[in-house]
């Protein structure tokens, strides 16, 4: 069992202005969001919540470090990229570089989603993340809450992994687009042999061919 962190923000502050830390990062996803789109893992979380599917995004050490302005023409060079989810980790706790990725983005076309352990009440309280509110002005999806192993859901009719959890559609346009599912998993395999597997019962792991 890893030593639980108390205060992210001295690992946080090692992050140079303008970069991220995150874990990892795939395009044309359809089992993150609606429609096909770029999914990035950032790096830390305190929660450690028990059977997390991505445990390895738990540190807030140095993974990879990537500009906002690499990452964000990175998701927009791919024509098939229709948005882009934040997920982790915990995507708040880099709030202010994902905000300005979330801006670009938009400028270009793409919606933009994110999960997060936090509630959407404690994202708006008076002691948030830094920067939670300027992410969740760019946000046109917010899936909110911790998950919890007891409350569970894999079924094609969930869009969230454990009860507890709501969805939040911010953007009205994309309300009829609520299509992904908790039971969902996909196969992604890279030039150099590796393969990257994702979705609610999938989490994220990444092997060698």
């Amino acid at each position: 069992m890893t030593q639980k962190k108390t205060n992210p923000y001295p690992a946080l502050m090692e992050i140079p202005a303008g970069y991220l830390n995150i874990m990892g990062y795939i395009d044309e996803s359809e089992v993150n969001g609606p429609g096909c789109r770029a999914v990035v893992w950032v790096q830390g979380c305190l929660r450690e919540c028990p059977g997390c599917f991505n445990t390895e995004s738990w540190s807030f050490e140095m993974n990879q470090l990537i500009s906002v302005d690499s990452l964000a023409e990175k998701i927009l060079s791919n024509p098939r990229n229709q948005g882009v989810t934040f997920s982790g980790g915990e995507p708040f706790w880099q709030a202010p570089a994902l905000a300005a990725v979330a801006r670009k983005v938009k400028a270009g076309g793409l919606n933009v989603m994110s999960f997060s352990g936090f509630t959407l009440e404690q994202l708006q309280s008076q002691y948030p993340p830094a920067g939670a509110q300027d992410l969740l002005e760019q946000l046109d999806i917010l899936i909110d809450g911790p998950y919890i192993e007891s409350l569970a859901i894999n079924s094609p009719d969930s869009p969230v992994s454990s009860s507890n959890q709501r969805v939040h559609v911010f953007n009205p346009a994309l309300e009829d687009q609520i299509t992904w599912a908790s039971d969902q998993i996909e196969v992604h395999i890279f030039k150099d042999g590796s393969r990257l597997i994702t979705g609610y019962r999938g989490g994220l792991e990444l092997s060698e061919g």
